[in-house]
């Protein structure tokens, strides 16, 4: 592969800002407004997400679907971050954006866009679930990060669909996971791509270092604990859905990093594989 055309790859992310289906300004403030220290108001997060008319009307129609359940229709974003929360609806107005970014791109035959997010979704409780038992990471931060944790192969699908159908065919042809296939191919994974997507949005390091480190937590320097919880969450998601030794190694090296056990970290898995939302979470991008 060569090494101007990955430079070059490199180089055309930061630019897909200005594919959003929003302002990319909307992220970054939007997060400001819902960090810990932040005294912003939901009428001032409301009036953020409400400059942008196409941007509110998606959120309420994802706020007031099935998925969520409300007893009562809400018709502002400022009452749908008060009976949500102020991190369901960052969720929402993230999602938006990843699968917004889909629509200008022709997309291999073979990417699955419902499976990509049933296993971002599924990751994501994962993850959460994980951070709650371990107390590592804040449980709605892991989430987050889990949802978005493989976005660096959406790009790759989305941008350089040649490439990933050649990563795919080495991944199969060779018997190698994805993470090890891309970097045989070009050098760099996925985690690398996502991570830079996600920080070009302006979002903070808490969320952007774990999915940069979710293949190799150990060697992030700040966050590898938080990177654990989302490799061990992934890796828990693959063991559940795949056959094959390679999760289950994985599995079992990371499960006393966190000081969990390998049957407790597989019941989580297996206990919410059968949950409905994770159905109803994809019906609702389709």
């Amino acid at each position: 592969m060569s090494q101007d055309k990955i430079q070059t790859f490199l180089r055309e992310i930061p630019k897909m800002r200005d594919d959003l289906p929003y302002s990319p300004e909307v992220l970054g403030k939007l997060f400001a407004q819902t960090g810990a220290s932040s005294m912003a108001s939901l009428e001032d997060v409301g009036k953020t997400l409400g400059r942008d008319q196409g941007l509110t009307t998606r959120i309420l129609r994802l706020a007031n679907s099935a998925y969520y359940g409300l007893q009562s229709e809400v018709v502002s974003v400022s009452r749908a971050a008060a009976v949500l929360g102020m991190h369901e609806i960052r969720n929402i107005v993230l999602t938006l954006g990843v699968n917004g970014l889909t629509s200008g791109y022709a997309m291999p035959d073979d990417f699955d866009l419902a499976e990509y997010w049933r296993h971002q979704f599924y990751v994501a409780m994962i993850a959460r679930e994980i951070s709650r038992v371990t107390e590592v990471g804040k449980p709605d931060n892991m989430f987050t990060a889990g949802l978005l944790h493989d976005i660096g192969k959406l790009i790759i699908a989305l941008r350089r669909p040649e490439d990933w159908v050649a990563i795919r065919e080495l991944a199969e042809e060779e018997g190698l996971p994805d993470v090890e296939a891309e970097d045989e191919y070009w050098g760099l994974d996925h985690a690398v791509i996502g991570a830079l997507v996600l920080k070009s949005w302006d979002l903070p390091p808490a969320l952007v270092e774990p999915v940069n480190w979710h293949h190799t937590p150990e060697l992030s320097p700040g966050h590898s604990n938080e990177a654990t919880v989302v490799c061990l969450a992934d890796c828990a998601a693959h063991a559940v859905d795949e056959d094959g030794e390679y999760f289950s190694s994985r599995l079992e090296s990371l499960c006393p990093d966190l000081e969990m056990a390998l049957d407790e970290v597989m019941e989580v898995a297996e206990e919410l594989a059968e949950s409905k939302d994770i159905e109803q979470f994809v019906r609702l991008l389709a």
